[in-house]
């Protein structure tokens, strides 16, 4: 218990001084209007530097990666129905599919998908 107690404090003691060390070593300095401008070869820059962002293109990335991470889930399940029962198999693509569907149908039918 004794061995415990003390890994316990010694973890805690080096993640706080680690923390201090951060803290103190990350302090910002002075900034100036040069440091913080974009640099365009010595040039004053033609436009803004910070663009408006498409919200419609940041949902289609993420509804693309959530569906490449399904396709990474889906494809080890083709190794495992040589070990799983075929029912038991059939049922879980089942049900796996059926929530993919079902949440590609919610999210055409909300307007995630069109492109305005």
């Amino acid at each position: 218990m004794l061995k415990i107690l003390l890994t316990l404090m010694m973890a805690m003691l080096i993640a706080t001084l680690l923390m201090t060390i951060c803290t103190t070593i990350s302090k910002n300095m002075n900034s100036d209007r040069e440091k913080s401008s974009p640099f365009e070869c010595g040039f004053d820059p033609k436009s803004t530097a910070r663009l408006p962002f498409s919200l419609q293109f940041f949902l289609i990335a993420v509804l693309f990666l959530i569906f490449d991470i399904e396709i990474i889930i889906i494809l080890p399940m083709m190794m495992t129905l040589k070990l799983m029962n075929n029912m038991m198999w059939t049922i879980t693509m089942t049900l796996f599919m059926m929530t993919l569907l079902l949440g590609l149908y919610y999210e055409w039918k909300s307007g995630m998908l069109k492109w305005a």
